[in-house]
């Protein structure tokens, strides 16, 4: 069974949304679900700082030993941090794709798209 913290939002393409210290930027990642669906991950192409990017458009991509796997941005607004970790070590998704795993940081324009909570995204998942 997946790992489904409660704190968290969801989308239904599998990527968590949590809120940062500032109250307009979201911080987000691919769930343990799509982490696991992936196997072991490989490369991690994901927006540069100062990009745009669109609610439920495709804004990078996850690559694993099994596939290409396309990352929704969860809302719209402006790549504000992306974790350059990834770069050398993208296995971190695996290990902790709720923590140091974490993909980028959006500096919000527009109102997220319904997000689901924990308990809708492990319906979902089930």
């Amino acid at each position: 069974m997946s790992n489904i913290p409660h704190d968290l939002n969801y989308t239904k393409e599998h990527e968590w949304v949590a809120p940062t210290s500032e109250s307009s930027v979201i911080r987000m990642g691919i769930t343990d679900f799509a982490q696991s669906a992936l196997g072991d991950i490989v490369y991690v192409q994901m927006p540069k700082v100062g990009e745009s990017v669109t609610g439920d458009k495709v804004c990078g991509e996850v690559e694993s030993t099994k596939s290409v796997s396309e990352i929704f941005s969860p809302v719209t607004g402006t790549v504000s941090a992306v974790n350059s970790e990834l770069t050398s070590a993208p296995e971190l998704l695996n290990s902790d794709p709720y923590g140091a795993g974490w993909l980028i940081e959006i500096t919000v324009t527009d109102t997220p798209t319904p997000l689901l909570t924990a308990a809708q995204y492990l319906e979902l998942t089930s």
